[in-house]
């Protein structure tokens, strides 16, 4: 087995620590707009000395409400700019902050409660405070619940009360008493298959993430660069973002409204987007449906096949006169359009949470909108690799974040150590032995390092799908390919044991409405009534072949069966960050899959 590493460009000593630089930018920059935030649909300024100023506030008021070092505090809330303030207050008095994603259900907020042992926890709406009330003959541990949402004083405004009684200087003792090797935060795993297992990060953890991404992106992440976060902050890869722009002086906002994300973006203006695949995919399908709904379809597939041509004459050799010219029309009638719908300011991107796809990195690159494709876990603090600037090689996940290492295994899994990997799951001894052996995260993907080091991740090794005739299948190639079409919403490919490929496919609701009238069919008619109609199936059967066109006849789809409705978070079949949850469909729609296998 090579072994590939490359060594930090930085030194974490023993007071180092994720908070210090809320209190660093308050002395030496207090007037510098760190954070905007939306105040009655505004966005409004908030300079690093008011948000330390808050921080301090929240921080004391934890104190008063006996939260010692070390102790978990829970925060059941969408994105949104009172999570990052009190993320920061609990880490400033020594707490651990535990993450709960807010679409989570009872039982999963319990089990996370529970395990942690949390002793505070902030909930969002009604509906959270609810939950957690009609829970808590099961938490023994936990003490007191705040409410960022209520009638009457917010969590923000009891903390403020509590502040106003608490010493200074027990917060500057704290804060002084803070060491790298602490614990930071318990980040549980999405849980897609068995309970949720709590990932425990250090203070050295998160500055390992901090410090690698800022030297992979210098001229992204650095002062009056401006970052929209949308992705949920429970998850690692927009909370390990946000900390690192942070540090960084990148003027940020928070949102989780992503219904209006794309008129917020205009008024905002990010000069880099961090987002998830899915959204990626769903800016492009959504361009594609509108040009077809226009009678500008064509237009817009000349445009995209245009582009993925640019982009790829990028990686060789430079684009001939042809395809400049070419480009240079469409980057008048289409590009500059899409660029537009990102706020105008937008330069990069970076992508993480599930694989990209070489076909919308192309896109996205070609449109002159780079997208800078990472890779990592939550047990790896957010990206271990990652593709930057000058060194880009679409498809890929890049290089190695500057301080760890990675071997492929000889069974193609991908393990990894350094800086940013976790050292165990909390109080899950058997785990943490499964997970790390002789010092290596072993990660369950499979992989594969080119001879210039970039990693490309070939698939999950318990999703690779073993048909009855032996054929190992990676039905992310497949997958990636269907969703391309703007009709599809997700698939998700079956056939273990099976003789051969088969994928459940559901219709994205937006594409349907509009296909409907173009294709006759009655306004009121859903995705159940149609989902055997001919001309739905034949427009399917369309995106099926071109989706084997990837793969060998072996691995090709077979058959398919359309869905009665598409997978969502809150019905279970996607995880927060938008990936399927295989088990959960193979289960839910066991009877589809033996459909397409009945003789």
């Amino acid at each position: 087995m090579r072994e590939y590493s490359v060594p930090a460009s930085f030194t974490i000593g023993e007071h180092d620590n994720v908070v210090s630089p809320v209190y660093s930018h308050e002395r030496t920059d207090p007037n510098y707009v760190i954070l905007q935030r939306l105040v009655d649909g505004a966005w409004t300024d908030v300079t690093c000395a008011e948000v330390a100023a808050q921080i301090r506030s929240a921080a004391l008021g934890l104190i008063a409400n006996g939260v010692r070092a070390g102790d978990r505090v829970a925060i059941l809330s969408a994105t949104r700019y009172e999570w990052v303030i009190l993320d920061y207050a609990i880490l400033s008095v020594g707490g651990v902050t535990v993450p709960i994603y807010e679409t989570s259900s009872a039982e999963q907020v319990r089990w996370v409660l529970e395990d942690s042992g949390a002793v505070l926890v902030i909930t969002e709406t009604e509906g959270h405070a609810q939950m957690v009330s009609e829970l808590r003959d099961d938490l023994p541990a936990l003490r007191k619940t705040l409410h960022l949402e209520s009638a009457g004083p917010t969590a923000l405004d009891e903390l403020a009360d509590g502040a106003a009684g608490t010493d200074p200087a027990e917060l500057d003792h704290r804060l002084a008493g803070l060491r790298s090797a602490d614990p930071a935060t318990l980040i549980y795993t999405s849980g897609t298959t068995g309970r949720p297992k709590g990932v425990e990060l250090t203070h050295a953890n998160l500055l390992s993430e901090t410090l690698g991404a800022t030297s992979c992106f210098p001229t992204l992440l650095r002062q009056n660069e401006r970052l929209l976060v949308f992705l949920p902050l429970a998850h690692v890869l927009a909370r390990g973002l946000s900390m690192t722009a942070f540090a960084n002086k990148v003027t940020l906002g928070y949102t989780s409204d992503i219904k209006n994300l794309v008129p917020m973006l205009q008024v905002f203006k990010p000069t880099i987007v961090v987002s998830v695949p899915r959204v990626f995919e769903k800016v492009y399908n959504t361009a594609e449906l509108n040009a077809r709904d226009s009678g500008k379809g064509r237009i817009f597939e000349l445009a995209a096949k245009t582009a993925i041509a640019y982009s790829e004459a990028l990686e060789t050799t430079p684009p001939n006169l042809l395809l400049k010219a070419a480009h240079a029309v469409f980057d008048r009638l289409v590009y500059g359009k899409l660029r537009a719908a990102l706020g105008g300011d937008c330069r990069a991107a970076i992508s993480g949470g599930a694989p990209l796809g070489k076909r919308l990195g192309h896109f996205y690159r070609g449109v002159g909108l780079s997208i800078y494709e990472g890779y990592g876990l939550t047990e790896t603090s957010a990206a271990i690799t990652v593709n930057r600037i000058g060194e880009l090689k679409v498809g890929s996940v890049g290089k190695l974040v500057p301080g760890n290492s990675m071997r492929v295994a000889d069974d193609g899994e991908l393990l990894v150590k350094g800086g940013v990997v976790f050292d165990g799951y909390w109080r899950n001894e058997k785990a943490t032995a499964e997970a790390i052996v002789d010092g290596w995260f072993h990660t369950g993907d499979l992989a594969s390092v080119d001879a210039d080091g970039f990693l490309s991740i070939t698939g999950r090794k318990k999703e690779i799908i073993v048909t009855a005739g032996g054929k190992n299948v990676a039905p992310a190639v497949l997958e990636d390919a269907l969703r391309a079409h703007p009709l599809i919403s997700q698939a998700m490919a079956v056939g273990d044991n099976q003789p051969f490929i088969g994928v459940l496919i559901t219709i994205d609701p937006e594409a349907f409405e509009v296909w409907k009238p173009h294709h006759g069919k009655p306004a009121g008619a859903s995705v159940d009534d149609l989902r055997e109609d001919p001309d739905l199936v034949a427009e399917i059967e369309m995106a099926v072949k071109d989706a084997n066109q990837h793969v060998s006849h072996a691995e090709s789809i077979r058959k398919f069966r359309v869905l009665p409705f598409d997978f969502t978070v809150q019905t279970g079949e996607l995880t927060p960050t938008l990936k399927v949850k295989r088990n959960v469909v193979a289960e839910k729609f066991a009877g589809e899959i033996a459909a397409i296998y009945a003789k």
